[in-house]
């Protein structure tokens, strides 16, 4: 028989139990307890186990509101969903959640993963956000965005012609819907409904000299470099070390070893995913004696401080991104022709074409994620010594490439290899590149007059170098 509100108010626990039931209807029953509480539950089964859901405290939910509350539940039960668990969501999402919309979900995201990043990748996700997806959903419900809407948001960042920028701002627009879902903000990811919908863009790659006699004269006019201590050192161990610029404008002194050749980049300061900066490898750099010397060179100027190659402005912080793009403008290298980033492709098919290193020790040396034959992950602290060697002689052969007479050039030593391969022609390539190329002798009053429209940019580099180098006035424009 249905409860009364008479019933209610008179229902008590007998002395010998912990509780009674009261039952109503349709699996409500009031339970009291010999304490005297009175609480609504609603009985139901789900896949044959029975559960109890809370409908609330009596007399402040009275039998008609928890009548309701019985048919709210129930109607939720033959929608497929377990009423506890939409309950659980909702008490999560309120402890989790200072807000859903597109702004402070966005920000919530930032805040928790962006001291976990790069300087350069945290300044660049905080520019995808406020410059591409705010203006258009900043006070939205991330719920209540459409992918149609987001695609619209992307296809304004096309039209500028960044398609690059446009799939980078797609990639931002995914993570903040991944942490949408995952804070129940949102149903769904829906950027995953614009796979394939952005302009296909051609991936650019690093402009980089990959013949000898260009990279040669490149080189000498790097060396001739009028520019400040810090920045021409920065710029001759470009191309002998060939790391990422970042890594090398990061560069701190207690990660040297000058005794012992060696520079440890902390994995931190790599360019790997999140766990791999926080548990991988340190990344192993033998110096060959070239580099151990203009980093002593630099020592008494820069040692006292933290980084090897320290701004202008602040001690602090290294010299920027641009300054190494700058100087090599300034030699006449513009971003098609040579980038210091392109130093890393220079060194590797060279190294694989002309001193026929073995692919695996390059690539290491690279610190790109390899793996053997195995399918095993590459340990970047394995090969130390063979990588040794290798830089050794890459820094020879960079030396070799600067000769004026280049007929002097000699074959280039012993093959550098992880695994064995047949040592006979090691060192051919090399010499027969060299002798193969155009030696002309240059006289003083050429190097001193003015460049010709004929002259291509290697003359006029080769010009400049030995102008330089000969302690004369260099060719003008």
């Amino acid at each position: 028989m249905p409860l009364t509100d008479a019933a209610c108010r008179n229902a008590t626990c007998p002395p010998e139990r912990r509780q009674a039931r009261y039952a109503d209807s349709g699996g409500l029953y009031l339970e009291v307890s010999s304490a005297g509480s009175r609480r609504w539950f609603w009985k139901f089964r789900i896949e044959g186990v029975e559960k109890k859901f809370a409908l609330g405290v009596y007399p402040a939910v009275g039998l008609a509101a928890a009548r309701k509350a019985r048919d709210v539940a129930k109607a939720q039960k033959a929608a497929g969903i377990n009423p506890i668990h939409a309950r659980q969501v909702i008490k999560l999402k309120a402890a989790v959640s200072t807000g859903d919309t597109f702004r402070e979900t966005a920000l919530e995201w930032y805040e928790k993963h962006h001291s976990r990043w790069s300087n350069h990748y945290a300044i660049r996700e905080k520019r995808n956000l406020e410059k591409d997806l705010f203006p258009h959903f900043a006070s939205r419900r991330v719920s209540e965005i459409q992918p149609i809407e987001l695609l619209a948001a992307l296809r304004r960042v096309e039209e500028r012609g960044a398609l690059d920028v446009a799939s980078r701002v797609l990639m931002t627009a995914r993570a903040v819907w991944r942490y949408a879902v995952a804070t129940a903000r949102a149903p769904r990811d829906i950027t995953a409904d614009l796979k394939g919908a952005l302009t296909p863009h051609k991936k650019r790659h690093f402009a980089a000299i990959t013949d000898p006699s260009q990279l040669g004269a490149l080189i000498r006019v790097i060396r001739a470099y009028q520019g400040g201590h810090i920045v021409r050192t920065a710029l001759q161990l470009a191309p002998m070390l060939f790391q990422r610029p970042n890594e090398l404008r990061g560069a701190a002194w207690a990660e040297i070893d000058l005794d012992n050749a060696l520079w440890t980049v902390p994995a931190a300061r790599m360019k790997r995913r999140i766990e791999g900066k926080e548990n991988g490898d340190p990344h192993l750099i033998p110096l060959p004696t070239q580099a151990v010397e203009l980093l002593r060179k630099l020592h008494p100027l820069t040692g006292h401080g933290t980084l090897v190659f320290p701004g202008e402005r602040s001690h602090d912080r290294p010299i920027s991104d641009n300054t190494l793009r700058a100087a090599l403008l300034t030699l006449g290298y513009g971003p098609t022709v040579q980038t210091v980033h392109g130093f890393r492709a220079t060194a590797r098919t060279l190294l694989a074409e002309v001193l026929e290193v073995d692919p695996l020790i390059v690539e290491a040396q690279l610190a790109h994620a390899v793996k053997d034959v195995n399918g095993r992950a590459y340990n970047r602290t394995r090969y130390v010594e063979q990588r040794r060697v290798m830089m050794q002689r890459w820094a020879d052969y960079l030396d070799m490439l600067t000769k004026v007479d280049k007929a002097t050039a000699h074959d280039t030593g012993p093959r550098v290899q992880a695994m064995p391969i047949p040592p006979d022609a090691f060192g051919r390539k090399a010499a027969n590149a060299l002798n193969r190329e155009k030696e002309a002798s240059v006289d003083a009053t050429r190097l001193q007059q003015p460049v010709r429209e004929t002259d291509t940019r290697e003359t006029m580099a080769e010009l400049f170098a030995q102008a330089v180098a000969r302690g004369l006035t260099p060719p003008t424009p």
